[in-house]
């Protein structure tokens, strides 16, 4: 990890201690930020042998993680997803420990679907979440019970993530490229480097005194799917991909990518951004996606199976 980029996300404070529950995509980046900067984190996976796993914690399962190695955690980052009844798994089998422990920040990352359908208007923090969608429903019933658990909790709102590996090039090199065409149509995105930098800098300002209880972590640039796949086919040097009228399009979706269809909105970051100072990395998909691309080319001269 770039020396540069590290040092661009203020560091936790001395003997802080990170503990980042379901480190997938987003959280195994904010650990891997943390750990360069010299502080001590520890990530639960649902497995113990997946990448980057210290303890196993699993939604399924009854045990636990190790109590012990975890009385001095002092943050705490919860990626982890709602069970199917809407309940959350860190609050329902372990809420008593980490009452326990000398916590002074809980990020809890939830979901900028809890908004609902805004027929493409801006949302903020001030909008009353008018969930629509059933996984939506259950985030936003985590985020009710992580406010009244009595925790040092912050609720940060995420759109579509991408990064490294996990973007619209990808849709290239995997031929899933098509450009479904609905006028209108945005979505807001956000980098996941731009997740690590924003958790930091949230940690950072609450331990001033600046905490709201909701923020949005999105980029400055809602837009098209369209606008997003022409650029990526550019960078690559590829012919644009083909266009199909999202009525024809339907057809062949799934439920859950038809229900991302079914709402449109641009997500505000005014808050994390003018109001608490952060400066975004990428602050719009073609920054991102550039960034994104030095990866792609990695991958292109390293695999020979790849054309």
């Amino acid at each position: 990890m770039p020396k540069e980029f590290v040092k661009s996300f203020p560091p936790l404070r001395p003997n802080s201690k990170l503990l980042v529950l379901g480190a997938g995509f987003s959280g195994r980046r904010v650990a891997n930020v943390v750990k360069a900067q010299g502080r001590t984190v520890i990530c639960s996976r649902r497995n113990i042998n997946s990448s980057g796993a210290d303890i196993e914690f699993d939604s399924n399962s009854k045990d636990l993680p190790p109590i012990d190695d975890l009385k001095t955690i002092t943050h705490v980052l919860s990626c982890i997803p709602p069970l199917a009844t809407g309940e959350d798994p860190v609050l329902t089998k372990f809420l008593n420990h980490l009452q326990e422990m000398p916590l002074q920040w809980i990020g809890y990352l939830s979901t900028t679907g809890v908004y609902g359908d805004s027929k493409g208007e801006w949302v903020t923090e001030n909008d009353i979440p008018k969930p629509q969608q059933p996984r939506s429903i259950r985030r936003l019933a985590c985020e009710e019970a992580w406010k009244h658990s009595g925790l040092p909790i912050q609720i940060l709102r995420l759109p579509g993530i991408y990064g490294p590996n996990r973007s619209a090039l990808e849709n290239f090199k995997n031929e899933k490229c098509k450009i479904i065409e609905k006028p209108g149509q945005v979505f807001s995105r956000i980098h996941v480097d731009d997740i690590a930098g924003a958790v930091l800098h949230l940690i950072h300002k609450s331990s001033q005194g600046e905490w709201p209880l909701v923020v949005n972590i999105a980029d400055d640039l809602p837009t098209s799917n369209k606008d997003v796949l022409n650029f990526a086919a550019k960078l690559l040097e590829k012919p644009l991909p083909i266009v199909e009228p999202f009525e024809r399009a339907i057809e062949e979706m799934s439920a859950m990518a038809i229900s991302f269809w079914q709402e449109n909105r641009r997500v505000s970051n005014h808050l994390l951004c003018k109001e608490l100072g952060y400066s975004l990395l990428h602050p719009d998909y073609q920054s991102g996606l550039k960034d994104c691309l030095k990866h792609f080319k990695y991958q292109k001269n390293t695999n020979p199976n790849y054309s």
